[in-house]
């Protein structure tokens, strides 16, 4: 009696389902305004470790100028004569003294101006944001603002509003492009760091012990059309 195989693919891993969360919506004094429900799409999943390191590694690549350049022996000034007769010194013959191995000489195999840009998917990369902003919001570090609602940039104005919200540490502002006295008055702390709600990405989220959202700047799901 012959022995049935049967052909399988790969198991595929099921991922929980979004975990449902919740931030307080507060005032720059501090006062509690009520509750939001975060997006569980964006706030709730379970954090792609493999993606985020992928997509982080590429982001940092992309900032590296990549101007770095070396000379090769052919491009070292001088060394156009033999440093001495091909034979008769009962040493190596030797065509010049530029090359890699003489004080003076060229590089060999050195850096040369390059790109370091690398091709991430898009879903990639919302994948990544998304399970950043799934962390942060996992160990309670989404921080909520109605508005901003200062009519001069005053450092001073700043500091007391993040004490008043209870924020340490780095903290990522995200603002949209009308919260310019925000802008302004946050530019002097070195903890902090503001971003438009438009580039908001993985890495800074991470480099980052809080993130502080305003109402019109919590990323929301996108309605399919």
């Amino acid at each position: 009696m012959s022995d049935v195989f049967t052909l399988r693919g790969p198991i595929k891993k099921e991922r929980p389902a979004p975990a449902q969360r919740s931030v307080a919506k507060r005032s720059l004094d501090g006062t509690v305004l009520g509750t939001v429900a975060l997006e569980p799409t964006i706030f709730g999943i379970e954090p792609n470790m493999s993606v985020l390191h992928q997509v982080i590694t590429a982001q940092l690549a992309a900032r590296r100028a990549g101007t770095q350049s070396t000379k090769t022996r052919k491009e070292v000034r001088g060394g156009g004569k033999k440093p001495f007769n091909q034979k008769g010194t009962g040493g190596a013959r030797q065509g010049t003294v530029r090359a890699p191995h003489y004080p003076g000489g060229g590089v060999a195999l050195g850096p040369k101006p390059r790109k370091y840009d690398q091709k991430t998917p898009k879903k990639m990369i919302r994948l990544a944001l998304h399970s950043a902003l799934s962390d942060r919001a996992a160990l309670e570090r989404i921080a909520l603002i109605d508005s901003f609602s200062w009519t001069e940039p005053k450092t001073k104005g700043a500091l007391s509003a993040l004490s008043a919200l209870g924020i340490e540490g780095k903290v990522l502002v995200v603002l949209s492009r009308t919260d310019t006295v925000a802008n302004f008055a946050f530019r002097n702390l070195d903890n902090v760091k503001t971003i438009d709600s438009g580039e908001i990405n993985a890495h800074d989220i991470i480099d980052a012990d809080w993130i502080l959202f305003t109402e019109a700047t919590l990323p929301v799901a996108k309605e399919s059309h």
